[in-house]
């Protein structure tokens, strides 16, 4: 199965639309229809439904665009590592990142090694600790920023210098926000939203025996979109603080929670990596900038 292929087929999956694909392609549409059924005898698989005007993807269509978005992240990535090795004055890095006001750390490193080397090029996916930790298991990322300890069996790992503190979020006129903290026992009976790995793995450490008591409503993976649910008061958001804007023109507050709950962040990456030049000094620059801190 070759690339270009892949390329092919993600490129009509993008536009469902044959000739659109093919004039972006800068082939003409015999040749990337030929390309096409040639894929799908080659696998045995039906993967476009074809109609008057468009293109949809069959199961096996959806099953094939996801792993092909890999395989082409792949190439391109070890495409643009070998065209960068001779190049002294940049490169490309990818990293992961969980949400959390502690990536400014990892910015300002990223500002500090862009200056050293101004042909630098960072590209960042977001998400939570499963999303970015399984980008990384498949080579798609240099390094991957969780919030949870990482397993010392697969990854090496720096702590980030500060925690992460939890805290409720709600609207600035609700009864709660009268409270300077909150208790397990305030949150009893109330509609809760959290991410999920929090709600699984940070929530029961501070909630304790009251957590059976405690209603999950919805789960979110970014605070943002969480945050506007619980602005038009459809349930109260348990996350990091400054993670959502609660300034007093936002018409949300954020109280922490009682005892302290925490959450430390760790910049984590594969055992016996082969690092690119450019990642190889990111991590060496890091590396000494979290130990003076």
């Amino acid at each position: 199965m070759e690339i270009r292929t892949l390329r092919y087929f993600l490129a009509v999956a993008r536009e469902e639309n044959m000739t659109k694909a093919a004039e972006n392609l800068h082939v003409t549409q015999p040749t990337l229809s030929k390309a096409l059924k040639s894929l799908e005898d080659k696998l045995g698989k039906k993967l476009f439904t074809r109609h008057s005007f468009s293109i949809r993807l069959t199961e096996e269509g959806l099953l094939l665009r996801s792993r092909a978005e890999d395989l082409i992240s792949m190439a391109n990535r070890i495409e643009s590592e070998f065209m960068s090795l001779d190049d002294i004055t940049g490169g490309d890095l990818y990293l992961g990142l969980a949400e959390s006001c502690q990536i400014c750390f990892l910015a300002r490193e990223i500002h500090a090694l862009k200056t050293k080397y101004p042909g630098l090029r960072y590209h960042i996916t977001s998400g939570d600790t499963e999303q970015v930790g399984e980008k990384l298991d498949k080579g798609l990322l240099d390094f991957a920023v969780l919030a949870e300890i990482p397993d010392a069996a697969k990854y090496e790992s720096l702590v980030f210098p500060e925690a992460d503190k939890w805290g409720l979020v709600m609207p600035a006129d609700d009864p709660l926000a009268g409270k300077k903290a909150i208790r397990a026992d305030d949150l009893i009976g109330l509609p809760l939203f959290c991410s999920g790995q929090g709600w699984e793995k940070d929530i029961p450490l501070w909630a304790k025996d009251k957590m059976t008591l405690l209603h999950l409503e919805g789960s979110f993976r970014l605070s943002y979109n969480a945050s506007i649910f619980a602005k038009e008061h459809l349930g109260y958001l348990l996350t990091f603080d400054r993670l959502v804007d609660t300034s007093p023109d936002s018409g949300l507050t954020f109280r922490p929670l009682t005892p302290t709950l925490e959450t430390k962040l760790y910049l984590v990456w594969k055992k016996d990596q082969a690092f690119s030049p450019i990642a190889e000094r990111f991590l060496k620059q890091i590396q000494a900038s979290f130990t003076a801190e």
